[in-house]
């Protein structure tokens, strides 16, 4: 197939990309290379792809030097029409949008900057599909949606009417939005609610690299809520063998959906929605212990209160992931955690 991957030089867009050429698919990657972090992970990301940084300008499609199958072209997702002439002339099979500003706590300090990108983008996203045929679009939700919600494991079948942070409000927008895209145009739409995702590449803003960076050059680390949160802590590979397996599950609409008692995760229209998460919460410590485990040091730490936006847990029920595509993620979180140690260890030379 012809795929678009947005977000092309983010940490879950680049994976993507090379298993989705690994498999012999033709794919386009987009990505704005913004400073919401250091840019030269992303530059590293892009030139793992094949793509020069010195070759890489605004609206200009660059082919890598390494696989035929693989161009990039560096854009905004809410250049509307940018974005209109890219769907005109690229003849998309599917769309996997993965391209969103990420970030609980920063839109806190920067809301607009979210819905520029995770709201006017998608919006660009949708019309791209909706007028140029295509076949199925995959994009990233979050496991913020879930918000306030209490029962656990997060089930896609219950409702996620109470988000804490605006990163949380545009995912459930795009959902929301998805769907009336699968109900007026029948566009096959799948979200995928992504659990707190970690490993080479990552992002230096999440806890795995902040965590690592700070034990290594001997800086305390920050432990909020005083150390009593969980998290489903998921393997990037795990989380790329979702993604490409429930590309090629193209959504039909449910034939048993009840109007008088409505499923969430499901419509009548071509609509789905799925967790993908490693299903095994860890406990904050545990989690900081399996770092200084890969480092073999143990962490200074400053215990704080709870931050604005964050969560106390999440939980994933993957099983409808699994049915669906015969895969559930299973990455020990030790296994993990040494394997992103010893890849921050090789890339920063420590």
């Amino acid at each position: 197939m012809k795929i678009l991957v947005t977000g092309a030089a983010g940490f879950i867009g680049s994976a993507v990309c090379r298993r989705l050429i690994d498999r012999g698919d033709t794919v386009v990657g987009l990505d704005n290379i913004n400073d919401y972090y250091d840019p030269a992970l992303k530059n590293g990301r892009l030139a793992a792809l094949g793509i020069a940084r010195d070759d890489v300008d605004w609206y200009k499609a660059v082919q890598s030097t390494t696989d035929s199958r693989f161009s990039f072209i560096r854009m905004n997702l809410e250049d509307t029409q940018a974005m209109r002439m890219l769907f005109a002339n690229g003849a998309f099979d599917t769309v996997v949008n993965l391209g969103a500003q990420a970030g609980v706590r920063y839109s806190i300090t920067n809301p607009q900057a979210y819905i520029e990108s995770n709201v006017d983008g998608f919006i660009n996203v949708l019309e791209g599909c909706r007028h140029n045929s295509v076949k199925h679009l995959v994009y990233a939700s979050s496991s913020s949606v879930y918000g306030l919600n209490g029962k656990v494991p997060f089930s896609e079948h219950d409702g996620i009417a109470h988000p804490v942070s605006l990163y949380a409000a545009t995912k459930k927008s795009n959902e929301l939005m998805a769907h009336a895209y699968s109900k007026l145009y029948n566009l096959p739409t799948t979200g995928l609610r992504f659990f707190t995702v970690y490993g080479p590449w990552g992002r230096p803003d999440m806890s795995p690299f902040l965590f690592i960076d700070a034990i290594l050059h001997d800086r305390p680390i920050k432990v909020f809520n005083n150390g009593d949160m969980l998290r489903d802590f998921t393997y990037i590979d795990d989380i790329v063998e979702g993604v490409v397996r429930i590309v090629d599950v193209i959504p039909q609409g449910n034939p048993d959906w009840d109007e008088t008692h409505p499923d969430p995760a499901t419509s009548p229209a071509p609509y789905r929605v799925y967790n993908i998460g490693n299903q095994q919460p860890t406990k904050l410590m545990d989690y900081i212990r399996c770092i200084e485990n890969a480092i073999g040091r143990e962490a200074r730490k400053d215990f704080l209160p709870m931050q604005p936006g964050d969560v106390y847990q999440t939980y994933a029920d993957s099983s409808a992931l699994g049915a669906a595509t015969g895969f559930t993620p299973a990455t020990p979180l030790q296994q993990g955690i040494d394997r992103t140690v010893a890849w921050f260890k090789n890339y920063y030379n420590l």
